[in-house]
């Protein structure tokens, strides 16, 4: 049972690695659309997860997460941003934000669609069963890449949610929350380890979830 536990969470963390670099690359990507290539010349419009990898957002808190029983999300390397160099900087600088978000649920989607055409076999013992693990790996890609959609849409810097909060409030107000930004993973931490994460994380990723094919 051991063994099959590891062999899930380690398969769990690859879909997870992938998903937090298509994250990545999509705000890399979006950022250069909008006229700042600071990512682009760091090489972080790539496919590549070590490119993209941080040592406690990919590894340490996912981990502390699947040993806590919370959710299996985490972060990976944010993409630098120069906002002075995008053309409309309050305006695309939240685009830049949402465009991992929603590179996630793009994922989630296509994951769930190609879930719905897979035909699972039978598993018999002896046999060589390739649907099965495949259905296994996009229903694992499916759940992730809602959660860390709904995950980094939480409202506190440096999360995208709350840089795009940060985008839409007045200037006066948006400075006020941009102070959280130095405590935000404390923050993260400490709804985490309470149990509050779940309880704000479970309602959007069911809601989102019920309209997936």
């Amino acid at each position: 049972m051991l063994d099959i536990h590891f062999a899930q969470i380690f398969i769990a963390l690859i879909v997870l690695l992938f998903s937090l670099t298509v994250h990545e690359t999509a705000h890399a990507w979006t950022a250069n659309r909008l006229g700042d290539p600071t990512a682009r010349l760091l090489g972080r419009i790539s496919f590549n997860p070590l490119v993209h990898a941080d040592p406690i957002g990919t590894i340490v808190f996912p981990l502390i997460a699947a040993i806590s029983g919370a959710p299996l999300i985490g972060w990976a390397k944010p993409v630098p941003v120069s906002v002075g160099r995008l053309g409309h900087p309050r305006r695309d600088y939240m685009l830049v934000a949402a465009a991992g978000p929603a590179s996630n649920l793009v994922l989630a989607l296509v994951a769930a669609i190609a879930l719905r055409l897979v035909t699972v076999t039978p598993v018999t013992l002896g046999e060589p069963n390739i649907s099965a693990p495949v259905a296994s790996l996009l229903s694992q890609l499916r759940q992730l890449n809602v959660l860390l959609a709904v995950f980094n849409m939480i409202p506190i810097p440096p999360l995208d949610g709350g840089n795009v909060l940060i985008g839409l409030l007045p200037r006066s107000m948006a400075g006020a929350v941009n102070l959280i930004r130095p405590y935000g993973f404390m923050l993260l931490y400490a709804l985490m380890l309470t149990g509050t994460l779940g309880v704000l994380v479970g309602p959007p990723y069911a809601f989102i979830t019920s309209w997936l094919p």
